[in-house]
């Protein structure tokens, strides 16, 4: 509605700026006669409806720059930090200051004078910006103006869906391990809103589960969570559009992905993949050492028994189909770690002859 109201607008501005011109014409010319001629009024009607049409036609495709233009200013306004802000302030004030100075000989110049000195006041005015941000993290006085905003930037953690819908990352960040600004991009909260809305019944509860940590994460205020207002481009996969934002960023990538945390890195994306956190926190077994195990199936090699912790981890006992769906006592000879995860090997506690490491 505001879109027509507008391009009404530039089409009512169109012709009136028409007749304006044409009326001034004929005042210029010594023709006032016709003002009130039949000709005279058909060539005003004419200019104001030629003119306001034009408007009209090209007032929304002006309309829709000018959205953009905002909207991508409004984003990038969004990203800049306070210390950034007064940091490109100061640099194009600098560089006002030298165009002036030089300008001061220049526009005395006959004819070209004032336009050589407006493009220099230009040209020097972006130069102090761009070398301004270049030199932003180079504080001169330590502490002044919170230093640690320039340097919050590369604290920035960036959610991928599957970190989400996961559930973990909650429990984490309660803890307080997470440090800095958690960041959900608009296309990532998108892509959730499509999980939700899907028909099959699993993809659904996935997207709502992932929708629900958010709004659990957003309504704890014990650590900040933005979420941004970036639109998913159709064209682009959402994993690429990640790994772009988090490059523009600095900031890392939590995942649980495991190909989308292979690219990163060969990127040199910084990325906290929560399954090498859950890897790394289980309790670490050690040949000799006694535990208790469920055997729930037989293993690949003949009479083996596979078990699982309470954390999941495999535990292949020798020996163990016998017991299966039992609960047995047994004793660990040796840990395979990989990156899929840890595997134990181990023997009946009641088994007396000693048991090969299995590699």
């Amino acid at each position: 509605m505001l879109d027509k109201v507008l391009k009404y607008a530039f089409g009512l501005t169109g012709a009136l700026t028409g007749m304006t011109l044409v009326r001034f014409f004929f005042i210029q010319n010594g023709m006032t006669e016709y003002l009130t001629s039949v000709s005279g009024i058909g060539i005003i009607v004419f200019a104001s409806l030629a003119l306001g049409i034009f408007l009209y036609i090209i007032g929304g495709k002006i309309i829709r720059v000018t959205t953009s233009t905002v909207e991508k200013l409004e984003s990038s306004l969004q990203n800049i930090t306070l210390y950034e802000l007064m940091i490109g302030a100061g640099g194009l004030i600098a560089g006002l200051i030298i165009a002036n100075l030089i300008s001061i000989p220049i526009v005395k110049i006959a004819v070209i004078g004032v336009p050589l000195s407006i493009i220099i006041n230009v040209f020097l005015g972006i130069c102090g910006i761009y070398f301004a941000m270049i030199k932003r993290h180079d504080n001169a006085l330590p502490g002044a103006f919170g230093k640690g905003d320039g340097a919050d930037r590369s604290r920035i953690k960036i959610l991928d869906t599957s970190a989400i819908i996961d559930g973990r990352i909650l429990d984490i960040s309660r803890t307080g391990f997470l440090e800095g600004e958690i960041l959900v991009p608009g296309f990532v909260l998108e892509e959730l809103r499509h999980l939700a809305d899907s028909h099959d019944d699993i993809v659904r509860a996935k997207g709502r589960r992932g929708l629900d940590v958010l709004n659990i994460m957003k309504a704890d205020l014990k650590f900040p969570v933005r979420i941004g207002k970036e639109t998913r481009d159709p064209h682009i996969e959402v994993d690429e559009q990640l790994l772009n934002r988090a490059r523009e960023l600095k900031a890392k990538i939590i995942t649980n992905d495991f190909n989308l945390g292979k690219v990163a890195k060969l990127k040199g994306i910084p990325v906290l993949n929560i399954n090498d956190l859950a890897n790394a926190m289980k309790p670490v077994a050690v040949s000799g050492e006694e535990m208790t195990v469920r055997v729930v199936k037989e293993g690949k090699e003949n009479g083996q028994g596979i078990g699982y912790l309470d954390d999941g981890t495999m535990v292949v006992v020798e020996g163990g189909i016998k017991f299966k769906n039992q609960m047995i006592d047994v004793v660990v000879t040796s840990v395979l770690q990989t990156s899929a995860g840890r595997m134990i090997f181990a023997r009946c506690k009641t088994m007396q002859y000693p048991i090969a490491k299995t590699n």
